[in-house]
């Protein structure tokens, strides 16, 4: 029974079909800071609270802290995100759960970054939202991912092109610089040159790129994947060679890939995982380093594909080869440090 997908803009999480395969944690004890998750308690869309997240974090590996990102903003000015983040971030520091994970630690926000120089008074209003200027609200995220063809993958209208080099994004962008908050970019991976430029263009600027940068893999990417990892490769070696730019590696558990592991009769296992995302893993780690690449979950978006205990058995699979040094910055450290937690 393959798993149908959900006509919500979170994709729906088949408990059931999870359930068709089962694995235990790989290295249980490695210490992991989950560099990206979601929280969802909408009614347009299917529902990721504390609970949901704290069953995650239960079923095996050892996540001792979490970064939440926006999902779609919450309000014209994101406020209500944040704060809705950071109580449940409270909820778990009172709740004296049996782990210790520190549930959004780092709080990554969505602001409208096309208002210029007033986006930043909506910052402040998040900063203090997150707790104050040393509280929980780390970084920014403007989501630019648009593709005239996304009808095959997304409900979402399309966005402008080139938000990225437009004057009045640019202004707010050294507006979330100033504020010493890093930024979240997610584009696909054509649109890669935009960030790259953005990079150079601010090089005191803190910018992680999500989900590897999304090398596409459906409408009319379909079937052209050795040409599109050409492309992409291209983007991230430049990319790279920007020392201010780190990279976040996961998110290819989304049906916009191309994979179709949402459409299998069984869940896939860690196995194929690895064996489908280690090209671009193995890249970006060889490109950026360890200490400027962090593993997400991006859950529960990939929980359409996989389970949460795959998906990081994956991501430790496709480490094996580093150094102890190197799986520490991977799963823990690089995120501590680009985000500024707590130890």
């Amino acid at each position: 029974m393959a798993p149908a997908v959900g006509s919500t803009r979170l994709p729906v999480v088949r408990d059931e079909w999870l359930a068709f395969h089962a694995e235990d944690a790989i290295d249980a004890d490695l210490p992991i800071i989950d560099a990206h998750h979601h929280l969802v308690d909408r009614a347009d869309a299917s529902r990721y609270v504390l609970a949901d997240l704290l069953a995650d974090i239960a079923s095996g590996h050892n996540i001792v802290a979490t970064v939440c990102v926006e999902w779609q903003g919450h309000a014209e000015t994101g406020v209500s995100e944040v704060e809705f983040a950071n109580d449940v971030a409270e909820a778990s520091v009172r709740g004296g759960h049996a782990h210790q994970t520190r549930a959004c630690a780092g709080i990554v926000s969505s602001a409208d970054l096309a208002l210029g120089d007033a986006v930043e008074s909506v910052l402040i209003a998040q900063i203090e939202a997150g707790g104050g200027p040393r509280g929980r609200l780390k970084g920014v995220r403007f989501s630019t991912a648009t593709d005239p063809h996304q009808h095959a993958w997304s409900p979402s209208p399309r966005r402008p092109d080139g938000l990225l080099v437009q004057p009045a994004v640019r202004r707010g962008f050294a507006k979330v610089v100033e504020l010493g908050l890093t930024f979240d970019a997610y584009c696909y991976h054509q649109q890669l040159p935009e960030v790259i430029d953005l990079a150079r263009s601010f090089p005191e600027a803190r910018i992680v790129l999500d989900h590897v940068g999304a090398p596409l893999g459906l409408g009319p990417y379909a079937g052209r994947r050795d040409q599109v990892f050409a492309d992409w490769r291209e983007h991230i070696t430049q990319l790279a060679d920007c020392p201010n730019a780190s990279v976040k590696l996961g998110g290819l558990g989304m049906s916009l890939f191309g994979f179709g592991l949402h459409e299998r009769p069984i869940p896939p296992s860690s196995e194929t995982l690895a064996r489908l995302w280690q090209p671009y893993f193995e890249t970006c780690i060889g490109l950026f380093g360890a200490h400027r690449a962090m593993f997400e979950s991006n859950s529960p978006v990939d929980k359409a594909s996989a389970s949460y205990v795959a998906i990081w058995n994956a991501f430790k699979r496709i480490a094996a080869g580093c150094s102890t040094d190197e799986k520490t910055a991977l799963f823990a450290g690089t995120a501590r440090d680009f985000y500024g937690l707590a130890t």
